[in-house]
């Protein structure tokens, strides 16, 4: 479909050595957004990705600290539009998508539309990669509520409000991690459409390390877990530290009341240890319960201060699929 002239569209490409298939991702954008602006951001790249993607038309820019997370931050600093497109570098994703992923965007009000993979091809999404994604996308699911299918897309779709309200903490691949779970904090409206997924092209290597990014997936949902619950996360502390401190001193109990006498002493410590540390874990999580409410709410203010689109535009969208 055609977008009005007033919608100002970015096409955020993160790159790290994908001189390969930069062309051909920067190339199939421009074909189906002719009117979006379209940025790739050099990771330190050290072959020669930032002269393929300038000479395919892409404005370049270059992010120093290393890690997706890291270019993420700066795109969404730098980066001024009404809708924005997220996408890899790898040329995996399916262009064609775009136009839809946008019109849903702007016609459902909403702040983010997700792409969901799906393939046959087994090489395209390895079989550890699918069970991992599964497991983290459940796990995040138990934590934080309604989550989607496909947490760990790197094919997204934004509204500016969305993009302007990103902390952005993480430094590396966990940062879908973190973009999921920032919009289901603020209960954000969003969406998913199923999307083709494809084989890395001939020369592109994946910069993925299965078990080592699984690793730091799995703690940045700890830490936001930490972060977003504190009053669940540190009540597993409590429950957990006041059960011991109880099995341990039943023993003990029942010595005193058969004898007048507690025998073992550093178990007696021990138990009422445990017990001051469940008294402590259960502090620290309503205290932490309440700043974490101040947080959402300032979280929620950032979100509110940034326009949301305006409806002529969104009028001017569905007369445009009215037409087509």
């Amino acid at each position: 479909m055609s977008f009005p002239e007033s919608l100002r569209l970015a096409v955020l490409i993160p790159c790290y050595n994908e001189a390969a298939t930069v062309r051909s991702v920067v190339r199939d954008f421009r074909a189906v957004l002719p009117n979006a602006r379209i940025y790739v951001f050099d990771n330190n790249s050290t072959d020669n990705t930032s002269e393929v993607a300038r000479a395919a038309g892409a404005v370049v820019r270059q992010v120093a600290y290393q890690g997706k997370g890291n270019v993420i931050r700066r795109m969404f600093a730098d980066i001024d539009a009404d809708a924005y497109v997220l996408v890899d570098g790898d040329d995996t994703y399916d262009a064609n998508a775009a136009p839809q992923m946008i019109e849903r965007l702007i016609e459902d009000a909403l702040d983010m539309v997700v792409a969901t993979r799906h393939t046959d091809e087994q090489e395209a999404y390895r079989l550890g990669h699918r069970f991992g994604n599964v497991i983290l996308t459940r796990f995040v699911a138990s934590i934080f509520g309604r989550t989607f299918t496909d947490m760990l897309s790197g094919y997204r779709v934004f509204s500016r409000r969305y993009v302007k309200s990103f902390p952005a903490h993480s430094k590396g691949f966990e940062t879908e991690t973190e973009l999921t779970v920032h919009a289901l904090e603020l209960r954000m409206p969003v969406a998913e459409l199923a999307t083709r997924y494809k084989s890395r092209p001939e020369g592109s290597v994946s910069k993925l390390n299965t078990y080592r990014d699984g690793f730091r997936i799995l703690g940045m949902i700890v830490k936001l877990f930490r972060a977003e619950r504190p009053l669940t996360f540190f009540s597993i502390g409590t429950v957990v530290s006041a059960l011991a401190s109880i099995v341990l001193a039943v023993p003990l109990v029942e010595t005193y009341f058969e004898t007048g006498l507690v025998p073992r002493l550093p178990t007696a410590v021990l138990c009422a240890a445990l017990m001051i540390f469940a008294a402590l874990f259960l502090v620290c999580g309503v205290i932490l319960d309440t700043v974490t409410h101040g947080r959402a709410e300032v979280k929620r203010l950032a979100y509110l201060s940034v326009p949301a689109l305006d409806v002529e535009l969104e009028r001017a969208v569905v007369e445009a699929k009215a037409v087509k």
